[in-house]
């Protein structure tokens, strides 16, 4: 299902009268973000956000995967009316990236989904909130309109269609079932770094926090103070456990009987866009279209779930083929106007970050969100222009040229 096609809101930039803060000037690229991230972050919370599942093998893979890939790009092109303005269900985007859900955000930068999602809306480009968010997901929506909601499923039928009913009350139109965490991962890099879920009180955390003290009094005693102990919020139709308790891990249990009939009956229930997020195998693409999916995401959880999954980009060819003309996106590993570009040659319509925009958020809260997607903005123009295209539906996979590596 789609909607009617509407403008975005024109996308800001930094001006002369409205200078970037000289903390996000230094930051020429979204990489630089994670760097500075580290150095604000208590080392559990950014060790939360940068960990993948066990020896890391999906993480790398999906940043050699758009290496494995180079341009070939045409020469002597008119390129002066580029515009990378991209229709998806219905709606104008200014740019053909997103930004992904991501869990406990509202711990990287105070009142974080909230940030990503007003940032996002004020650039021109969808942001999708996480079904492990700390903030209700009515108040998200009503400081960004137009928010994507992804849902993690609850274990049975009843709390499904109290979710799916609570997000529709609340006016999101576009609903995400991420569909790849049947039981919890072994992120067990996450332990030793400190993180916990839940997140358990220790001398070892009290010292990060204390020796940083910007994201401690800035985020955390700010966040206690004006709203109390984090709670999931947006797990169930109900307010869930807080960070601290014991009960959360039960909270995210009973996912592994979960079916395509959970599907089909959240489509029946759900007036809205359906987009199924996690997808890796061709087949699953086909049985998406088949139970009234509108798009899907081609993810392997940003390498955060089984590690040695294929990388979303090598799975795309071989998974747009099967979706039969259904809307395909893709996320993991994408730090570079680059990146978007050759996930667009390669059968993408749209594509979504993650980590960096979460790294933004700490470093400069709604600004430096902004100051990432202009960087990335730049980077999809510049390469435009030197590719030879005006618009991105141009990008086409005869401009990319498949990199084998050497025999040693």
């Amino acid at each position: 299902m789609t909607s009617t096609l509407t403008s975005t809101a024109s996308p800001r930039a930094a001006t002369a009268d409205r200078p970037l803060p000289r903390a996000l000037a230094r930051m020429l690229s979204l990489d630089d973000f994670e760097a500075a991230a580290r150095k604000r972050l208590p080392r559990p919370i950014f060790g939360y956000v940068a960990g993948a599942a066990e020896d890391n093998q999906s993480l790398r893979g999906n940043r050699q995967a758009f290496a494995d890939y180079s341009f070939s790009p045409r020469v002597l092109v008119d390129v002066s009316r580029r515009t990378q303005q991209t229709e998806l269900f219905g709606r104008r985007y200014a740019s053909p990236f997103g930004i992904a859900p991501m869990g406990i955000s509202a711990l990287s930068a105070y009142r974080g989904d909230i940030v990503l999602a007003r940032a996002a809306r004020a650039q021109g480009i969808p942001a999708i909130l996480s079904g492990t968010s700390l903030i209700p997901l009515e108040d998200v929506i009503r400081e960004a309109p137009g928010t994507w909601f992804q849902a993690y499923l609850p274990g049975d039928p009843q709390r499904i269609d109290a979710l799916v009913e609570r997000a529709r009350r609340a006016g999101y139109e576009t609903l995400v079932l991420t569909v790849d965490i049947p039981v919890s991962a072994n992120r067990e890099n996450n332990v030793r770094t400190g993180f916990s879920t839940p997140l358990k009180p220790s001398l070892r955390l009290a010292w990060d926090g204390l020796t940083r003290p910007r994201w401690l009094a800035g985020t955390f005693l700010r966040t206690l103070l004006a709203h109390g102990m984090p709670h999931f919020e947006n797990s169930f139709a109900t307010r869930g456990a807080p960070i601290v308790s014991s009960s959360v891990l039960r909270d995210f249990s009973a996912r592994d009987h979960l079916s395509w009939e959970h599907v089909a009956r959240i489509r029946r229930q759900w007036p809205g866009t359906l987009i199924i997020k996690g997808i890796l195998h061709p087949q699953d693409a086909a049985l998406a279209r088949q139970h009234g999916a509108d798009g899907i995401i081609v993810s392997n959880h940003g390498g955060r779930q089984l590690d040695g999954a294929i990388s979303p980009l090598r799975a795309l060819p071989g998974v747009v083929a099967a979706a039969g003309g259904m809307t395909v996106m893709m996320d993991s590993g994408v730090r570079r106007g680059s990146d978007v570009l050759k996930a667009l040659a390669l059968g993408a319509s749209f594509v979504f970050v993650g980590r960096p925009f979460n790294y933004a958020a700490a470093v400069g809260g709604e600004a430096g969100v902004s100051h990432a997607i202009g960087l990335l903005r730049a980077e999809v123009d510049r390469n435009m222009a030197m590719l030879g295209i005006n618009h991105v539906r141009e990008m086409q996979a005869e401009l990319l040229t498949r990199e084998y590596p050497r025999a040693q």
